[in-house]
């Protein structure tokens, strides 16, 4: 069962005015199906507007720490920063993952779906605080918790191009060059999901997912580089 969302802003010294809008940011499409007497609604909308907070502020960041730096590279540095990896490690930091509300089917899956439950829930505590608080709120909210991550990032080199290293690694080690097909396409035009697997030799090696085809298989090749721990 999920612990009080009250105690999670508690804990990170998070003042909401409208406290209906922290719960929804912690829950699940799936909690509403076993739960009819909610009121309060899904997180899906607030993850659609975080999703575009987060954007602007890391893209801000970014332009401001690298000011020598093409914008290609920085593409590159946003798309490892505001990923589904780098977001699910750090809404786990803060303890999210016992705060999220979900059907007892949904409570069940761990690993890489966990992992985009956690990455769509902090979008969606995002997206909350700038509702209830306005940008600059949000924006310090993405600083502390998320912004310290790009050291590391550009350390591991985890900006480059992962579909061209997972090429470049399969054709070396195992003569073969990677195929990507979609598995499943789900949500309206404004808000579309794509899974996408990623295959070598004809052997499956991982899924991804992402809001467009190119952002889920930079995903599935970041997780297949991982699998063959490439």
């Amino acid at each position: 069962m999920a612990k009080d969302t009250a105690e999670f802003a508690q804990q990170h010294s998070l003042i909401f005015n409208d406290e209906t809008l922290l719960k929804r940011a912690f829950t699940h499409r799936s909690y509403l199906n076993e739960h009819r007497d909610e009121t309060g609604g899904h997180n899906e909308r607030l993850e659609f507007l975080g999703d575009a907070v987060l954007e602007l502020a890391s893209t801000r960041f970014l332009y401001d720490k690298f000011p020598e730096h093409p914008e290609g590279d920085l593409t590159a540095y946003r798309a490892a920063l505001v990923n589904a990896n780098t977001l699910s490690d750090v809404a786990a930091s803060l303890g999210m993952n016992e705060y999220l509300r979900l059907s007892k089917g949904e409570a069940k899956d761990q690993g890489r779906a966990r992992q985009y439950l956690l990455a769509n829930a902090i979008e969606a505590l995002i997206g909350a605080v700038y509702l209830d608080q306005g940008y600059d709120a949000a924006e310090r909210f993405i600083a502390q918790h998320l912004f310290p991550r790009i050291d590391e990032i550009i350390k591991n080199k985890l900006w480059r191009d992962a579909k061209s290293l997972l090429q470049e690694k399969a054709q070396e080690l195992e003569g073969a060059t990677p195929a990507y097909s979609v598995l499943r396409e789900t949500g309206p035009d404004h808000d579309k999901r794509f899974v996408i697997s990623v295959s070598i030799r004809g052997e499956a090696v991982a899924q991804g997912e992402g809001r467009s085809k190119q952002e889920a298989e930079q995903d599935a090749a970041r997780n297949a580089l991982e699998a063959r721990k490439w």
